[in-house]
């Protein structure tokens, strides 16, 4: 499918941030500072924002009520925000993503995680690429900060797509930063895994499976740019600073 312009956003907010102990206990985890202005959502928000896209989804789950009360209905940040419910936040991230697809409308649109502190450049690469099909932004160059053994690697093939991914790869090219551009092919196969699996489907399950049938799953390099994925508390006090 293809447009001039991708508008919609997605931001994965459900989860109950189990890892990260009392911190969560009454805050939901993309609600946590990470300085005196700052909560873990407002990147992705304004990275988005500033990349052009004027509609946003918020998957909310556990404490969702508080996210949508802290962030309202967008006009802090110059978007709309729409809030999808997830009742199934203990499953796997990717139903948070399904949750939100009678929303997307068969449109392509932007995937983020409320949980990653991303540099804006991440989603105006992403989309300076004018590339309207599955794509990853993807770090060739990770930082001394990024904890390998949590992260999702990815291996990529000479044309540019992934060819697997996974946590537990012991060779890879680089690593999955949580940025996605997703069209309708990837709802549709993600409807079939969920058929069969339930709710303990993650997005790399969608990946591996979508690769399985054939398709291509681009990577967009963004190597250089920040980006960090907050699970614990020494994940959160590496973006404090």
């Amino acid at each position: 499918m293809h447009k001039e312009k991708i508008n919609k956003g997605i931001i994965l907010a459900a989860g109950d941030g189990d890892r990260l102990g009392s911190l969560t206990a009454i805050c939901s985890k993309v609600l946590l500072p990470v300085n005196d202005k700052e909560q873990l959502i407002r990147y992705p928000i304004e990275a988005l924002a500033a990349a052009g896209v004027s509609d946003i989804a918020i998957v909310v789950g556990y404490l969702g009520y508080s996210v949508i009360e802290a962030l309202g209905n967008g006009d802090d940040f110059g978007v709309r925000l729409q809030y999808v419910y997830n009742s199934d936040y203990l499953g796997g991230n990717a139903i948070s993503v399904y949750k939100a697809r009678e929303w997307v409308q068969e449109e392509p649109v932007i995937l983020c995680m409320g949980d990653h502190v991303i540099d804006e450049e991440i989603v105006k690469r992403l989309l300076d690429r004018q590339v309207f099909h599955e794509t990853l932004c993807v770090d060739y160059a990770p930082a001394s900060y990024h904890e390998l053994a949590e992260a999702t690697k990815v291996i990529v093939n000479s044309a540019g797509c992934i060819k697997d991914i996974g946590k537990d790869l012991v060779y890879w090219d680089a690593l999955d930063t949580g940025v996605f551009l997703l069209t309708e092919t990837f709802f549709q196969v993600l409807h079939e895994l969920l058929q069969y699996h339930g709710t303990d489907v993650e997005i790399s399950d969608v990946i591996r499976f979508l690769i399985g049938q054939g398709h291509h799953f681009d990577t967009c390099d963004v190597s250089g740019c920040f980006w960090a994925d907050v699970d614990t508390k020494e994940d959160l006090d590496l973006v404090r600073g």
